[in-house]
C-alpha cells in the first residue's frame, strides 16, 4: 500500500485530470480524462499514470447525482473539486488490486512463455531422433481396412506384420504410449505407438487430426474386457509421416465439430472438412449402397437405364422453377425431370429408368427441398394405374432389402437410425378425397394455409400432409389428385374426370419421397393440354408423336434420393445426406 500511497504523494504538473463519476468513461478509447472526456473513477484516472515521474492535479464530480445542500443550487454539482480522503483511499485500494492483478497475469504469462520455450526446445531435440524400419521383421503385408481376414495375433502367438495407410482419426497421447484411432475410408483401426522413441520423433510430437501416415506393425486381437473396432489393434513398430495437419488454431477440430448447427455458414463453408467425420461417412456410404440398391433393383426387374440430357428447351414442372443457361445463340435449362425423354424410348427399350441431377429454382428454404438433387426416375409401359402402385411398392422394398443385406450399409443405417423399421406392404391406399376428409375431422382440424378448412382442389400443404402421415404413422400412398392441381400430361381417372390417376407416396418423418401418375395417352387431348397451360406445341412435337405413332397406356414417377435417405436414417433436412447441398442462398464449396 505504501507505493500506491506515493501516488497520491508525488510531485504534481500543471495538468488536470478530471473525473465525474455520472458521466465518465473508463475506457481509454473513449476517454481521455479531459474535462470534455473525463474518467468514471479515480481509481482508474491513477492506473493511468501509474509509470509517469509526475501526477497530475485531479479533480472529480458527480455531475448529475452530487449531494446538494438544503437549497443550493443543482450547477453547484457542475464544480469541480479536489478528491477526499475516503475516495482517494478507496481509488488506491483499487490501484493495489489492478497491481496484484497485473503482476498474476504477468506471473501466467511467463509461465506460458516457459511452456512455449520448454516446448520449442523439446521439438529441435525431437528433430534429431529419426526412426528406422527394423529390417529383421517380417516384411509388411499391405492392406487396407477393409481387409478382415488378416491373421490376428494372441497371447505368444505372433500376427500378420502389415503396412496400412490413412489418417489419424483420434488422438489420445499419454505418458507410456500414444492411441491413435486411424481412418482410410474403408474403416477404422485402434493402433498403439510405445516401442522405443516412436512417441520421441518430431512427427509424433505434432500428430493432429487429419495428418496422414503409414504405419508398420504386428495385427492383434484386443485383450479380453477391452474394445477396439473389429476386435483388433495395431502394435505399431515403424511409421512414415505422409502430410502433416494443423494442430494450432488451423486444427480440424477448432473448424468444425459435430456438436455445431451443421447449417452455421462455418459448417457451410468447411463442409469438406464435416465429410471426414464419423456421421458425415456413413451418410454418404449409405448413400452409395442405397443409389447402387436402385440400379440393381431395377437390373433385376429388367428395366434398362438411359442417359437424358440435362439441357433442355422445355418444361415438366413449370417453367418459374427453371434455371436458365445460355446456349449459343439460344436459350436452354437446366432439365427439371427427363420424363418426358424417358416416354420417348419405351417402344424400343421396353421399361426405362434413370437416376441423374434435377434442378429446381424453387425460392424454398424449407428443409426438404434442394435446388440441386438425385432424382431416380422411371417409365413403365403397358400398365394400369394398380400396376403402377404395386411396382412402386415393389421398387421401395426391394431397394430396402437390397442395402440391409450388406451388413456394414446395415451397421451404418443402424447407427443412423437405431429405429428404422422395414415398410410392410401392402403400403396404404388413400385417395385424396379422404385426405381432405379426415384433415377436417381431426380434433380440432388440421386447417389450409389460409386458416380453413380443407376443400376439394386445395394444394395439400406440406405441414398438413407431414402431419396427417406421421399420425398414421404408414407409408401412404395417396392418390387422385384433382387435374387442377396435377401437371399437364397427367391421365385423368376415367371413372371421375375431376381427378387424375397420380400417386404421392408418403413416409412418416419426411412427406412425400415419389411422385408419379398415369401419362395422357391421346393426341388430340395432350394438345388439349398444351393449349390449357399456355404451352407451345410445336417444342414438344418429339413428345406429342408418342401418341401419334401407336399409343399405349404407360405411366411413371420420380423419387427424390435424398428425401429417400432422410426417410431412412431419420435426418431431419435433406441436405446432410448430399455431398455438398445446394440451396437458395448456398452454391459453394
Amino acid at each position: 500500500m505504501a507505493a500506491v500511497q506515493e501516488l497520491a504523494e508525488r510531485v504534481k504538473d500543471d495538468s488536470k485530470c478530471y473525473i465525474d463519476t455520472d458521466t465518465g468513461v473508463d475506457d481509454v478509447a473513449a476517454a481521455d480524462g479531459s474535462e470534455a472526456k473525463p474518467y468514471k473513477t479515480l481509481a482508474f484516472a491513477y492506473i493511468q499514470h501509474l509509470d509517469q515521474p509526475a501526477a497530475p492535479s485531479y479533480l472529480t464530480r458527480s455531475s448529475v447525482t452530487g449531494p446538494l445542500a438544503a437549497g443550493e443550487d443543482p450547477s453547484a454539482r457542475l464544480v469541480w473539486k479536489e478528491p477526499g480522503k475516503g475516495s482517494v483511499k478507496k481509488a488506491q485500494s483499487g490501484v493495489e488490486a489492478h497491481k496484484k492483478k497485473l503482476a498474476k497475469q504477468q506471473q501466467a504469462q511467463a509461465a506460458e512463455d516457459e511452456k512455449k520455450r520448454q516446448r520449442l526446445q523439446t521439438l529441435e531435440n525431437a528433430k534429431k531422433i529419426v526412426l528406422k524400419e527394423d529390417e529383421s521383421l517380417p516384411k509388411a503385408v499391405k492392406i487396407t481396412l477393409a481387409d478382415k481376414d488378416v491373421e490376428l495375433g494372441e497371447g505368444d502367438k505372433k500376427g500378420t506384420r502389415v503396412k496400412v495407410s490413412g489418417r489419424i482419426h483420434r488422438l489420445r497421447p499419454q505418458k507410456q504410449a500414444t492411441f491413435i484411432t486411424l481412418i482410410d475410408g474403408y474403416g477404422h483401426l485402434q493402433c498403439i505407438l510405445q516401442q522405443g522413441d516412436l512417441t520421441k520423433t518430431y512427427d509424433a510430437l505434432v500428430f493432429a487430426q487429419g495428418t496422414s501416415l503409414t504405419l508398420y506393425g504386428e495385427l492383434r486381437k484386443v485383450p479380453e474386457g477391452q474394445q477396439a473396432p473389429d476386435g483388433r489393434e495395431l502394435h505399431v513398430d515403424y511409421y512414415q509421416v505422409i502430410g502433416r495437419s494443423p494442430s494450432d488454431d488451423d486444427a480440424i477440430t477448432n473448424k468444425v465439430s459435430h456438436a455445431q448447427n451443421q447449417w452455421d455458414t462455418s459448417m457451410l463453408d468447411n463442409r469438406h472438412l464435416v465429410l471426414r467425420g464419423d456421421h458425415a461417412a456413413a451418410l454418404m456410404k449409405l448413400r452409395a449402397q442405397t443409389e447402387w440398391a436402385f440400379t440393381k433393383t431395377y437390373h433385376d426387374m429388367k428395366i434398362v437405364k438411359v442417359a437424358p440430357p440435362a439441357l433442355v428447351q422445355t418444361q415438366v414442372e413449370g417453367g418459374a422453377t427453371l434455371f436458365s443457361v445460355p446456349y449459343y445463340d439460344e436459350k436452354a435449362y437446366l432439365t427439371q425431370s427427363s420424363q418426358l425423354y424417358l416416354e420417348t424410348v419405351l417402344p424400343s427399350l421396353g421399361n426405362v429408368y434413370c437416376i441423374e441431377k434435377s434442378f429446381r429454382a424453387e425460392k424454398s428454404l424449407t428443409r426438404r427441398h434442394l435446388s440441386e438433387y438425385t432424382h431416380v426416375e422411371a417409365e413403365l409401359d403397358f400398365i394400369t394405374f394398380d400396376d403402377l402402385l404395386e411396382h412402386l411398392e415393389e421398387v421401395i422394398c426391394r431397394v430396402i432389402d437390397a442395402v440391409l443385406d450388406d451388413p456394414a450399409t446395415a451397421a451404418f443405417l443402424k447407427e443412423l437410425n437405431p429405429g428404422f423399421v422395414k415398410p410392410q406392404r401392402p403400403f396404404m391406399r388413400m385417395k385424396y378425397s379422404d385426405a381432405i376428409d379426415w384433415l377436417n375431422k381431426q380434433d380440432p382440424p388440421i386447417l389450409n394455409e389460409e386458416g380453413n378448412l380443407h376443400v376439394f382442389g386445395d394444394d395439400i400443404a406440406e405441414a398438413a400432409e407431414r402431419r396427417m402421415t406421421d399420425a398414421i404413422n404408414l407409408p401412404i400412398f395417396l392418390t387422385h389428385f384433382p387435374v387442377e392441381i396435377k401437371a399437364f400430361y397427367m391421365k385423368k381417372d376415367p371413372n371421375d374426370l375431376r381427378v387424375t390417376e397420380s400417386v404421392d407416396c408418403l413416409m412418416p418423418g419426411v412427406g412425400e419421397i415419389v411422385g408419379g401418375s398415369m401419362r395422357m395417352e391421346g393426341y388430340e387431348e395432350l394438345l388439349a393440354a398444351y393449349e390449357k397451360q399456355g404451352i407451345p406445341a410445336k417444342d414438344y412435337y418429339w413428345y406429342t408423336d408418342q401418341r401419334k405413332y401407336g399409343t399405349s397406356p404407360h405411366g411413371g414417377y420420380g423419387l427424390g434420393l435424398e428425401r429417400f435417405l432422410a426417410w431412412m436414417a431419420n435426418q431431419h433436412t435433406v441436405r446432410t445426406t448430399c455431398l455438398y447441398p445446394r440451396f437458395m442462398g448456398r452454391c459453394k464449396p
